[in-house]
């Protein structure tokens, strides 16, 4: 048996489930259950069987998005939604054994997303469908376990009915998988409810509900011991004795007093323990421990929107779930790196458009401080594509909005619950009694948090849904902030927030926050360049495909490239200003606006904004005008060109903190200086760089776990001699690895490359490019290396242990 690390909700003991258990605690286990799986991609009506040989399938391990791994082709049917990437059929297997001597504890397989109509057999007995991609799910296997016998899990996933989302999906069982063991006396799965009703600087209410269920035929007297606990200190404890009926279940609340307590915020993101343990004659017979935040949120349209009592303004960014060249695959350290970008381009918060995300991405927002709002749905009964959940709505709304807030209610970064977006039948009376079922569902599973959900128009019916914003706590507006001012008049006690934005637009929604307490905050659209919505954000040239992504295919377009933040990682100039819009510690910026005309006349779309590098390399263009733009807050910046100062230029408020400074374009450097009071306090600078020479890597990480799962991103220059990076370069780039270690995703940024993100080879795009190494189950070195014609080799090496 191999034993890994503790993680976060339970007790939790990794180990491989080809290998028989063995003598197992009296308490719950959460075990990973990713490993060696067999997986087949196509359809066969035999591969649930116990005994069906799977021995020529393909050997895996989860998380898994099968499309990821295929070629964007024009016909493929998940189309420019989808990205043009396969889709179709697959099955999954996984066979594993129990000790004749197994205690008879419970089993459930818990599956935190599997896209999409995941059937789920065990030894040949279907358990259900569930057609959800984005929920989260279990069922229980103990009455079809055999002990001491061969066990098999087979899982069928069918996402061949195209077109279904309006944006990647991906494919598969692409999240984790767990097996969870009890005691027939347990607390529920999602069973703990944790809230903190009052809480200051001085003293916290902490509010336990804890749903405990006997599945015995006997009565039990039992202990509900909750202690809370601040980095592994005790803060408090409360026991309370309690009768649990035969084959019952009951909920215990507890009021726990904590003295002093460490608020959580996205500037101190505090976290606090719950360890919730079940005792029956003394002996611990269900544990489960819960990360929480002591926290308060209030919000109205005179004070805007209140988090432990202070205003805080939102500056927030939409992301949808994929994690780029990986696909759909929600590895830990993705999910969590997705975090820390958004993090450190000044966002503090971000809405999970529109689908619940991964339990690990929002682990991520409670541990580093983003605000999160948890969308449920892009769309209710009516369909914006053929396939899509509006099939499902009637028969699984209830249960996936329940799954969506039992799973996710005790993350104290969420702090609004979303029911959908831009919902096709808003114009119907329907609209009205739909929003009223799942709002009230929601309130009524978790009251400590507001409702909204996202709506827009295209025409000149807006008045019109007042009576649908009233159904809600908040009104989240879709790009149309401009109707605020008027609806505040008419409906004043109206809380707005922006919930998508157009990225040109940074300044103007940060002075509508500013100006209205009513406004809370902005949500751009989007905070990160994603798979599918294919070309949405996009500039294109002259003789090019015309329009929008959404009036035709824009083939090799296959994703969007609306985000501030490229799928590399690497923040654009817009990512910048807004950081520096919102955050005033952020104060110098500069970057160069690419001339009409260079490589094309430029045209622009309604999500894009004017195509803007960190370059100074325009060869061909010597002599003419050329914008450079600086953003800044001091109230002026100087411009120095080859040393000599061209311009000084004021940067306040009333020039929406932006300088552009047109000079005449010759090789060399290009200075900005911040100046306040007379005095230079802060310097930019772009060089021009020489002939490709060199490859320079940078792992963001040098040492990973021996878990067959975590990540290391390795970024790819391409520099001169004397280091400038490139920003013309496309070399060809070819990968190697040795050690223990493999590529999971190699990338450049560029959403119209159609080589394929599995693979050891890649153009650098804008001088850039990404390798992302994954560790395996063995410890060792990780070496990379990167060559290229022509360019001196560059290595990295990485541990795994």
């Amino acid at each position: 048996m191999k034993i890994f690390k503790t993680l976060c909700c339970v007790f939790c003991c990794f180990i491989s489930l080809n290998a028989t258990y063995s003598q197992r605690a009296k308490i719950i286990e959460k075990e990973k259950f990713d490993y060696d799986w067999t997986f087949y991609f196509g359809d066969n009506k035999n591969a649930s069987d116990v005994n069906f040989d799977d021995s020529g399938w393909r050997k895996l391990d989860l998380p898994h998005d099968w499309s990821i791994e295929g070629r964007v082709d024009a016909k493929n049917p998940m189309g420019n939604d989808g990205g043009y990437f396969p889709s179709g059929i697959a099955w999954y297997r996984k066979t594993f054994e129990l000790p004749s001597n197994y205690n008879g504890e419970k089993l459930s397989l818990y599956f935190e997303g599997v896209y999409m109509n995941a059937e789920v057999f065990i030894n040949g007995v279907s358990l259900g469908i569930r057609p959800y991609g984005y929920s989260s799910f279990y069922y229980d296997i103990t009455p079809h376990i055999k002990i001491g016998q061969k066990n098999v899990v087979a899982v069928k996933v069918d996402n061949s009915q195209q077109k279904n989302c309006r944006w990647y999906s991906g494919s598969g069982i692409y999240r984790h998988v767990w097996l969870l063991t009890t005691e027939p006396v347990h607390i529920n799965p999602w069973g703990i409810a944790i809230t903190t009703p009052e809480a200051d600087k001085n003293n916290a209410t902490v509010k336990i509900a804890t749903v405990l269920k006997n599945e015995t035929s006997s009565d039990h007297t039992l202990t509900l011991r909750t202690k809370i606990l601040d980095k592994g200190k005790l803060t408090a404890t409360q026991d309370e004795k309690i009768t649990l009926s035969a084959n019952s279940e009951k909920e215990i609340v507890q009021t726990i007093k904590v003295n002093n307590p460490k608020l959580w915020s996205p500037e101190s993101p505090n976290l606090y323990k719950a360890s919730v343990t079940v005792l029956i004659d003394k002996n611990e017979v269900d544990q489960q421990t819960i990360n929480f935040g002591i926290r308060t949120i209030a919000y109205n349209a005179t004070e805007g929107f209140l988090l432990n009592g202070k205003e805080v303004k939102i500056n927030g960014g939409c992301v949808h779930h994929d994690n780029g060249s990986l696909g759909a695959a929600a590895y830990d350290r993705a999910e969590y790196r997705k975090a820390e970008l958004l993090k450190a381009a000044g966002f503090n918060a971000v809405r999970t458009a529109h689908n619940p995300p991964s339990e690990a991405f929002l682990d991520a927002c409670d541990k580093i401080g983003l605000l999160v709002m948890d969308e449920a749905f892009d769309g209710w009964r009516e369909s914006k594509n053929k396939y899509d959940y509006a099939m499902y709505f009637d028969d699984w709304w209830q249960k996936d909005l329940s799954a969506l807030v039992f799973r996710d209610r005790n993350h104290p970064s969420i702090v609004f619950w979303s029911i959908g977006n831009e919902i096709i039948e808003r114009k119907k009376p329907e609209a009205i009694e739909t929003a009223t079922k799942l709002a009230g569902l929601v309130r009524k599973l978790d009251p400590s948090r507001p409702v909204t959900s996202a709506m827009t128009t295209w025409d000149k019916d807006w008045e019109m849904f007042d009576p649908l914003f009233a159904v809600h706590d908040i009104g989240g507006y879709n790009y149309q902030m401009h109707h605020a001012v008027a609806d505040h008049k008419r409906v004043p006690s109206r809380v707005i927030v922006q919930t998508e934005s157009y990225p040109r637009d940074a300044f103007s929604n940060l002075k509508a926050v500013n100006d209205n307490k009513y406004i809370i905050g902005d949500f751009v659209w989007t905070a990160m360049d994603y798979l599918g919505e294919s070309g949405i954000g996009r500039h294109y040239y002259k003789g090019e495909t015309e329009g929008e992504h959404y009036e035709r295919d824009i083939f090799p377009w296959h994703g969007a490239y609306c985000g501030d933040i490229d799928l590399t990682g690497w923040r654009k100039p817009i990512s910048h200003y807004r950081d520096l819009l919102y955050n005033e510690d952020k104060k110098l910026y500069m970057a160069v606006k690419e001339p009409n005309g260079y490589y094309g006349e430029i045209k622009e779309t309604l999500w894009s904004v004017w195509p803007t590098w960190e370059s100074w390399n325009w060869p061909g263009h010597e002599g003419k005008n050329i914008e450079v733009e600086v953003y800044s807050r001091y109230s002026s910046v100087r411009l120095y060109v080859n040393g000599k100062l061209w311009k000084e230029l004021p940067t306040t408020v009333n020039e929406q903190f932006k300088a552009t400074f047109e000079i005449p374009y010759t090789a060399g450097e290009i200075k900005a200086v911040g100046v306040q009071n007379g005095k230079e306090l802060e310097t930019k600078s772009l060089k021009t760089a020489g002939k490709p020479a060199k490859i320079e890597l940078n792992a963001d990480r040098k040492n990973l776990a021996a878990n067959g799962q975590d990540l290391s991103y390795v970024e790819i220059l391409i520099k001169d001699e004397n280091g400038n990076i490139d920003p013309n370069a496309a070399n060809e780039l070819e990968f190697k690895i040795e050690g223990a270690g493999v590529i999971a995703a190699v990338d450049n940024g560029n959403l119209q490359d159609q080589d394929s993100y599995i693979g050891t080879k890649r153009k650098a795009w804008k001088g850039r490019a990404m390798v992302i190494v994954k560790s395996t189950r063995k410890k060792g070195k990780i070496k990379l290396i990167v060559t290229s014609a022509g360019l001196e080799k560059a290595a990295v090496e990485i541990l795994s242990k």
